[in-house]
């Protein structure tokens, strides 16, 4: 009958003797570890078989580890002789099991290619971690450590664990959108100061003017964050930026607050302590990003054009830290019913540009122009639908929610600086957002579903990979 076939098309190309050698430690650790997560879609394993525990052991011990760290081989080597070690000691009751062997046949090879000798020190599974109480990831993980002994029956019981703690993202840009905790894509007039985020860490406030006449779009000119005061970490920072005045430190002129925490690696490869609390001027006067280490909270300010955008990330534990009087949160609620421009998520588009006729006509008055400053923004110009849709799809090439948004600011403003907002925005968002299925927002009614889901390509790839092994060792 001849040997079987593999059931994924293309599946042979990947099947080359080398390939298989030098790919196959890889290919037997990712069914170790997606048939370890998902057992009762691989092989179910007996009681007494403990290969899940031995791999994510092996995972927590590598997982910080990197190749341009100072003794990656020697640690590496360590968690390979720990993983071997467990697998040898479950082996009798793990006789049989596909997740098992893989494992076994992983190590080997990895020991190999690694130059791993199979006698000496090996990793110790629950290594002590050090507890920096002004750094959030290490306080938390410490707190998840200390609490997994007693929680290990109650998980168990309820079938999950207790798991990492979870990010939010919010944005806002343009005229202006909003993307919510909750993913909410809302267009808003909110003229005024209006509160994004409030609750007992960090108060982040934006003003929003009208950006042309005759029109209900606004756009954010000045953003203001409250870091509130933390117990042995830090005193309370104000930073406020406005249209031509990003500036690189907070209000009383530091640029960071705190004793140092942690190694940071900076652009050009130099290590050094970072502190608690600390800004990053990524570009002077368009670009600045603020690191509050001790809560686990990024905030990304830019100015583009003649307004700012904003980006920002926070762990969902201390978002929800608020009381009754902080219950306006643009980004925990959304914007009030009554400010809102765009219905349930659908953006009319402007029919006609009646309000930058009127803007053009002020702009060409010389004490209109000598206050705005116009010229340093570039000229406005009238975009129709299609040419607003073109200049658009120069940076956005998928035409979704961030797509729509810049059509819609070029329709109202004529400003196009609102397309490099729009990209601008989206980027943020992607170095932010915690969740990458979720990336991908688009307007109601639109078809989109064959892009539901980004994770098929990766589901596709891993049967791919997984055919290609039993192919390669039949």
């Amino acid at each position: 009958m001849g040997r079987a076939g593999c059931c994924c098309r293309g599946a042979e190309r990947l099947a080359s003797p080398s390939l298989v050698r030098r790919l196959r430690p890889l290919l037997l650790l990712i069914i170790a570890l997606c048939c370890g997560a998902h057992i009762g879609q691989c092989q179910v394993a007996t009681p007494q078989c403990r290969i899940q525990k031995c791999t994510t052991d092996f995972v927590s011990l590598t997982s910080h580890l990197t190749p341009a760290v100072d003794g990656f081989h020697t640690e590496f080597c360590k968690a390979l002789r720990a993983y071997s070690a467990c697998t040898q000691r479950t082996a009798k009751s793990c006789r049989g099991n596909l997740v098992f062997h893989s494992a076994v046949l992983g190590i080997s090879d990895l020991m190999s290619q690694r130059n791993c000798s199979r006698d000496g020190p090996t990793s110790s599974t629950h290594p002590e971690v050090q507890h920096e109480p002004c750094n959030y990831h290490s306080r938390t993980q410490h707190a998840h450590t200390h609490s997994h002994v007693h929680a290990h029956a109650h998980s168990h019981a309820h079938g999950h664990g207790h798991s990492r703690p979870g990010y939010l993202f919010c944005g806002l840009f343009g005229d202006p959108h909003l993307r919510t905790f909750k993913d909410s894509f809302q267009t808003c007039k909110v003229e005024g100061a209006w509160p994004l985020i409030d609750n007992d860490y960090l108060s982040v406030q934006v003003t929003n003017v009208p950006v042309v006449p005759g029109s209900s779009a606004t756009a954010t000119n000045k953003i203001t964050i409250i870091f509130k005061p933390y117990e042995g970490c830090t005193d309370q920072r104000v930073y406020q930026a406005v249209t031509d005045n990003l500036p690189a430190a907070f209000d009383d002129g530091t640029v960071s607050s705190g004793d140092p925490i942690h190694s940071s690696a900076g652009a050009d490869g130099a290590t050094g302590k970072v502190r608690a609390l600390w800004i990053s001027e990524r570009s002077p006067g368009r670009h600045v990003e603020l690191h509050a280490g001790y809560i686990g909270v990024t905030v990304i300010v830019r100015q583009l054009g003649r307004y700012l955008t904003l980006a920002v990330r926070i762990p969902e534990e201390l978002a929800q830290a608020y009381d009754a009087t902080q219950d306006l949160q643009l980004c925990l609620n959304g914007c009030p019913s009554g400010e809102r421009i765009d219905q349930a998520g659908h953006l009319p588009l402007p029919l006609s540009p009646p309000a930058l006729g009127l803007q053009l006509q002020q702009l060409r008055r010389p004490s209109y122009s000598s206050q705005t400053q116009a010229s340093p923004y570039g000229a406005m110009q009238v975009f129709g639908v299609d040419g607003a849709k073109e200049r658009c799809r120069e940076q956005l090439e998928v035409q979704d929610i961030y797509f729509h948004s810049c059509v819609f600011d070029l329709l109202t403003t004529g400003d196009a600086n609102f397309t490099v907002a729009a990209y601008s925005a989206l980027k943020d968002m992607e170095s932010l957002h915690p969740h990458r299925d979720r990336w991908r927002i688009y307007p109601r009614g639109s078809a989109t579903s064959t892009l539901h889901s980004d994770s098929q390509p990766i589901k596709r790839l891993a049967l791919l990979l997984l055919c290609a092994l039993s192919v390669g060792l039949m």
